[in-house]
């Protein structure tokens, strides 16, 4: 589920805005994404490795930090970081499926569309997890078969030297492909549903680690191979200008009407499962954020249990942001609260556990480094092009940390815990 989770945002959804800041040079972001994320992933399966459990990021952030404010305002990021999620994939769906009408420019059918994917992805969600999980594994196969094709025929059909590839390929502004990074980042996210399913995997503590770094190795070969396809047929001023449906523009060159369509069909293929899958996980992530208490509950009134009123939430805040902003400011928000999660992950977890999980201290403070890096130039990128969407980021992530604050603050339990210092974890 966790590639099926990847494979539908990034490729479909980032493309365009990954190769719109990193220019011909594109294919390498998603190489740095990869190895951004592989040194993240150590965090994850050390402790998934110590403590297989469905908790995920919440279990290593209460761990790491204690049942206090940072360990739930960092798992509600999480949360929130994968509801954005699926509102940039929902969107991403409705504007693949508005452009062989060319109305993929319309504001108001592009939002209908979403909210028709995401109303969808929840009746598939409460249906049951056999519902989700094997419309996900055939979904996953068709999307995964099909990109490849594509990516595959179209270097075949253009080669490497046109497009974007047919001039001098320099670095022209390393600030913006380190930014570009960070989309990229958000592209690979996925394997943390992964480590949220410790406690369903066979044999965790071998099949957790093995299991992502398998994903995010099958993720990069696609990534790679859609790249070059893309960049084999448009030029980056070509793929900027349709950078939100950036594979169907570079399938009809390519492939002609056949290959336009054929990509137009994967394209909604991976972006429905995608969307699916990760309805079915942040639903999960608040339902066991709920019952840690880390999270306020209330049922306004619905029948039935804290799960089935968790996709209610889901699907309502997720619509919300899919009618509220664009692609690339979903996209950026998603990147921005991700970013600022992983951080804390890696500082918890070197600064209370490395010793109790055997952790190398290089990898968790490389990839620190590495995370921070990619955030500062990002946000040094967005401070010139769109300064609004870092005040509107500020704002959410200050007001996640102090409604927790308030909300733990009247728990006699946890007041101990609400400056962030960690206590000694129950095991």
């Amino acid at each position: 589920m966790g590639t099926g989770v990847m494979i539908g945002a990034g490729i479909f959804a980032l493309t365009g805005q990954i190769a719109e800041l990193a220019g011909p040079l594109f294919p390498l972001s998603f190489v740095a994404g990869a190895i951004v994320t592989s040194l993240a992933a150590y965090s994850y399966i050390k402790m998934s490795n110590a403590w297989p459990s469905s908790g995920g990021i919440a279990m290593i952030l209460q761990k790491a930090y204690g049942p206090g404010t940072v360990a739930a305002s960092a798992s509600l990021l999480m949360a929130l970081s994968m509801v954005i999620n699926e509102s940039l994939v929902a969107r991403t769906f409705a504007t693949y499926a508005l452009r062989p009408f060319e109305a993929d420019g319309n504001g108001l059918l592009v939002s209908a569309l979403a909210l028709g994917l995401i109303g969808f992805a929840y009746l598939v969600n409460a249906s049951g997890n056999r519902s989700v999980s094997w419309l996900s594994l055939v979904m996953s196969a068709v999307k995964v078969g099909g990109i490849v094709l594509f990516a595959v025929a179209a270097m075949w059909t253009s080669g490497l030297g046109d497009g974007a590839f047919a001039g001098p390929i320099r670095l022209t502004n390393g600030e913006a492909l380190l930014a570009s990074v960070a989309f990229s980042i958000l592209a690979f996210k996925g394997f943390t549903t992964i480590t949220n399913s410790g406690g369903e995997i066979v044999d965790p503590h071998r099949n957790v680690g093995r299991t992502i770094m398998i994903s995010i190795a099958i993720c990069v070969a696609v990534y790679l191979l859609v790249a070059f396809g893309v960049g084999a047929s448009l030029t980056i001023p070509e793929i900027v200008a349709a950078r939100d449906t950036s594979l169907a523009a570079a399938a009809r060159p390519a492939l002609g009407e056949l290959g336009f369509y054929f990509t137009i069909v994967i394209a909604l293929s991976a972006t429905m499962s995608g969307v699916i899958a990760s309805v079915f996980a942040v639903s999960r992530m608040l339902t066991m954020l709920t019952e840690m208490e880390m999270i306020p509950h209330s049922h306004f009134g619905m029948s039935g249990g804290i799960r089935s009123h968790m996709l209610v939430y889901t699907v309502v805040i997720a619509g919300t942001l899919a009618v509220l902003f664009d692609l690339s400011r979903i996209a950026s928000l998603g990147a921005i609260f991700y970013l600022v999660m992983d951080m804390l992950v890696h500082w918890g977890v070197w600064r209370h556990l490395r010793n109790e999980i055997d952790a190398k201290s290089w990898i968790l403070l490389t990839a620190l480094a590495a995370d921070a890096v990619v955030l500062i130039a990002f946000a040094s990128i967005k401070l010139a092009s769109d300064p609004m969407i870092l005040v509107i980021a500020a704002v959410l992530i200050g007001a996640v940390f102090l409604a927790e604050r308030i909300y733990l603050s009247r728990k006699p339990e946890a007041r101990a815990s609400n400056d962030g210092g960690r206590e000694e974890p129950l095991r």
